[in-house]
């Protein structure tokens, strides 16, 4: 009998044990989190110095867990990583795409699984994201445009000769930083004799490829080019790398944007001409905000506009881009995204005394 009541109690206590886990996952479960995935490290270093500290901290005073993965440009790696958040507790699924048709295999995941998505920085054609933050990014192409132009104009080009180095040709965003640029670009040229010598797309925003792509560019031109109309500053300091080998940097104008302090330091130092600047810590802070409201369960009411995917019109919020050259580096720093200091250091003190970045 004895034996038997030990057995007895010793699977009462088994169950409850086995009870009690069931219970704390469930619980775990229904804390959940928001999955948030960014897209690489190489194109540029914005991913990883700039927006995961952001959103964590954002996430962080909200009270809310977030888990960060990085898929390093690896489209399998962002399916995968999606697919452990949503089987994981995930409640709301934050993302950077790498292309349209990986993530709308992610967002169809979550939208049945009753998961809403957001895209972040990148909108993705054709799926099904319940909201888009990002910035006004046919007005970042006109701010980098504009400043190509304005370059031109202060070296007194005649006829000048041109180059776009366009960004990923699967990536939205890119289409509409050129469809900016060549709205501001284009006519000038038309206005002043000036030549398209050529417009070449770099595929996933590969830094390596662009500079490649723009070495034969270069060539194609015979050496003589005017000004780089480039995408980014990745692709921008590419193309300066280059030029610096044929003795053509600070001769030519180069655009960029994202304003890293490799790319603001090029633009002190007038290896770039100009470059934009997009505030990492309030788009972080959107993207937060409405992933709150949503893992809350929460109307989200900070989206207030509209922009179209392709197949239905998206919930949004676009932020302002700020145009930056040397004479107002500063801005950059007052805003706290980086210091005077990491910039300096590259572009060297007296770069830095001549603009007032201090």
């Amino acid at each position: 009998m004895s034996k038997r009541r030990n057995a007895l109690v010793a699977g009462l206590a088994t169950a409850a044990l086995a009870l009690s886990g069931f219970a704390a996952t469930s619980a775990h479960a229904a804390a959940g989190f928001v999955g948030v995935i960014l897209p690489d490290a190489a194109s540029s270093n914005r991913w990883e110095t700039y927006d995961r500290p952001a959103l964590t901290a954002a996430f962080k005073a909200a009270g809310v867990t977030a888990k960060i993965q990085n898929a390093n440009g690896d489209k399998t790696a962002f399916q995968t990583i999606a697919d452990q958040f949503l089987a994981s507790g995930a409640k709301v699924l934050v993302t950077v795409n790498l292309d349209a048709a990986s993530n709308i295999a992610v967002q169809t995941k979550a939208k049945a699984q009753g998961v809403p998505t957001i895209d972040y920085d990148r909108l993705t054609l054709g799926g099904t994201e319940s909201y888009y933050v990002s910035f006004d990014n046919t007005k970042v192409g006109v701010l980098q445009g504009t400043g190509i132009v304005n370059c031109l104009k202060a070296k007194g080009v005649k006829n000048p000769r041109v180059v776009y180095l366009n960004g990923s040709p699967t990536d939205n965003n890119a289409t509409l930083f050129k469809a900016g640029y060549a709205s501001v670009v284009g006519p000038y040229l038309k206005a002043n004799g000036g030549t398209l010598v050529d417009d070449q797309s770099v595929p996933n925003w590969d830094n390596v490829q662009g500079g490649t792509i723009f070495e034969q560019m270069l060539t194609k031109a015979g050496g003589k080019l005017d000004a780089v109309v480039s995408a980014n500053e990745g692709l921008g300091l590419a193309a300066v790398a280059v030029l610096k080998k044929n003795g053509l940097n600070g001769k030519v104008c180069v655009s960029g944007q994202d304003a890293t302090d490799a790319g603001l330091a090029a633009v002190l130092t007038g290896d770039l001409s100009n470059t934009v600047f997009k505030p990492i810590a309030q788009e972080a802070n959107a993207a937060a905000a409405l992933a709150v409201a949503l893992f809350k369960g929460q109307k989200a009411t900070t989206a207030t506009g509209m922009t179209s995917q392709g197949k239905t019109m998206v919930p949004s919020v676009l932020l302002t881009p700020t145009a930056i050259t040397a004479s107002n580096v500063e801005v950059v720093v007052k805003s706290g995204q980086t210091t005077a200091a990491k910039i300096c250091a590259i572009a060297g003190a007296a770069a830095c005394t001549k603009y007032g970045v201090k």
